[in-house]
């Protein structure tokens, strides 16, 4: 049995099946009948018994100074408070009410009390706490999740969704290949698998096919394939399929240590999008000149506060230090649209891709901000940063940018802090910041164009939403032209020009931004070799001309034939 997806991320994986239980908060508000109620009690204790047997699992594998070993033990010790077990208790008991429902009421009582004292650790907890009862509510409904810490057999892992604060938990040495109903080819999980090597595809209707825990599959994220207890004769096939990609593969380290430059001598610097500092010590293996995109966000998924000015500070210093001289670009907190932060309570929006997100949301609570800009630019005292800010539309918001960045500076200076010289950019995500792009050069030292947004923005399409990926792809002649026309005005202000789409990680279309005058290319750390190796083995004149045929191109589909062929003429 096969079925197919969106591949997001190459390679072939063989596996077990295992089916990721979703969870479960809902609330059951009927009115228990009397007799039910010792076994309702008896399901409440059960689930506290299952939700610290499941924080004291992930407690022993953390580092005691680390502050999530901090944040678990304070959930343990909740759990553990005789007083609040009690009340939930007697709700249960003197109301009727079922176990989801009393611990939903006791939970929000004792976060609401925490909100109203004047000790601000205290009044941060609050969110802690409603957090622990909604997993508390999951264990109740018999779908706390499977514990993955432990897993040991090679696994393919199959869900309806991962949230990047979910994937950012899984083991990934146990996992590989990933299978989700949802998602398309410019979601931040199909980002975060390219990002870590693992094959992947994503809307693929799986509950189609009966698929058992432990059934044998193989997933071949080159075709687009999920194969289910394949015969021998198939399974021969893919093996000797893994084998061929294993050795093209191996044939690219031969890149590793090489810079990008053409075979007439056209330097490219080659870039990694990374979201974490393990991923950056990954950088030499790959031999990436640095990094285009930091992406903070990512850092804080599974935070249930944000870091505070010292953490952040101390995570850039260490970033810098891995880095040794090379390119560091941050982004600021993209937050909203698809990103939420359990940390924040994003209010909810009719549209949230056109609502508050990326810096819209940052200049609408400067504090969040203000604390991220101080510890980068103190942190800029021990090496080069280059700084850029999301979803930038106008040279207003730049203005309230820096007059934030002024602020900190004068803090920092009245507090004897210091801080370094900073290099300024944006990411061009929308077509008014193509547009807009010269009032706003003067102000800036670079620009990055990120393609995933431009492209939604531009076409009007979610890029979240499957069913839109093949009429509305990235590569299509709208695009591209905001992508020349985003080059040229920054060349002719001499401003460095960099991508840090996903487009850039595509072997096919990198030839082609090449072409078109990139300065740089920022992709993910899994796609590098091949990207190197593509542009090492090109012509810079030859590259020149295929973009000016690309960019004559008016239709899709002509434009696709000219990738494919890859002929200038």
């Amino acid at each position: 049995m096969l079925i197919t997806g969106i591949a997001v991320s190459p390679g072939i994986a063989f596996g077990q099946a295992l089916k990721l239980n979703p969870y479960d908060s809902s609330l059951d508000y009927h009115l228990l009948p009397f007799s039910k109620i010792p076994e309702e009690q008896q399901n409440f204790h059960q689930a506290i018994l299952e939700l610290r047997h499941h924080l004291q699992k992930a407690l022993d594998s953390l580092d005691e100074d680390s502050e999530n070993y901090q944040l678990i033990e304070a959930d343990l010790l909740l759990l553990e408070d005789e007083e609040l077990t009690k009340q939930i208790t007697n709700s249960i008991r003197e109301l009727q009410f079922s176990a989801s429902v009393a611990v939903e009421r006791v939970f929000a009582h004792q976060a609401s009390e925490m909100e109203s004292l004047d000790d601000p650790y205290l009044a941060n907890r609050a969110a802690d706490v409603r957090s622990l009862g909604s997993r508390l509510i999951s264990a109740i409904n018999g779908t706390l999740g499977l514990d993955l810490t432990k897993l040991e057999k090679e696994t393919i892992l199959l869900a309806q969704d991962i949230t990047p604060a979910e994937f950012a938990l899984l083991p990934l040495e146990h996992i590989n290949g990933i299978v989700l109903q949802t998602g398309g080819l410019n979601s931040h999980t199909a980002i975060l698998a390219r990002a870590a090597g693992i094959p992947a595809l994503l809307s693929c209707d799986y509950p189609e096919i009966d698929i058992d825990n432990h059934d044998r599959l193989v997933l071949d994220g080159l075709d687009g394939v999920l194969h289910v207890n394949p015969n021998e004769e198939l399974q021969k096939q893919l093996e000797q399929k893994y084998f061929s990609e294993a050795l093209r593969r191996q044939n690219l380290l031969a890149f590793k240590d090489k810079p990008a430059i053409t075979s007439d001598h056209h330097r490219v610097m080659l870039l990694a999008n990374v979201g974490s500092l393990n991923e950056i010590t990954h950088l030499s293996d790959v031999g990436a000149d640095g990094i285009g995109l930091f992406r903070t966000e990512f850092m804080v998924m599974n935070a249930n506060k944000i870091p505070d000015e010292q953490a952040q500070y101390s995570l850039y210093c260490d970033a810098i230090k891995a880095l040794d001289g090379n390119i560091f670009t941050i982004r600021t907190l993209d937050i909203g649209a698809d990103k939420e932060l359990p940390s924040l309570e994003l209010e909810g929006e009719e549209n949230p891709a056109l609502g508050l997100r990326g810096i819209r949301y940052c200049l609408s609570f400067p504090e969040l901000i203000k604390t991220q800009l101080r510890a980068i630019l103190r942190a800029a005292n021990h090496g080069p940063i280059r700084l850029m800010f999301p979803m930038v539309n106008h040279v207003e918001e730049l203005d309230q940018l820096f007059n934030i960045i002024e602020e900190c500076k004068q803090e920092l200076d009245y507090e004897e802090k210091g801080f370094g010289e900073i290099s300024y950019g944006i990411v061009v995500e929308t077509p008014a910041a193509v547009m807009n792009l010269s009032s706003m050069l003067e102000r800036l030292d670079f620009v990055s164009i990120g393609t995933n947004d431009l492209t939604q923005y531009t076409m009007a399409a979610d890029r979240t939403n499957p069913k839109l990926n093949h009429d509305y792809p990235s590569f299509s002649p709208a695009v591209l032209a905001l992508i020349k026309m985003t080059i040229d005005t920054a060349k002719a202000a001499n401003v460095t020009v960099a991508l840090c789409g996903e487009l850039a990680s595509d072997p096919k279309i990198a030839p082609i931004l090449v072409g078109m005058g990139l300065d740089e290319l920022s992709v993910s750390i899994g796609s590098m070799l091949e990207i190197k190796s593509v542009i090492c083995n090109s012509e810079h004149k030859a590259l020149t001309k295929l973009a000016k045929k690309a960019l004559t191109m008016d239709r899709i589909a002509t434009l696709n034939q000219c990738i494919a062929t890859n002929n200038p003429d």
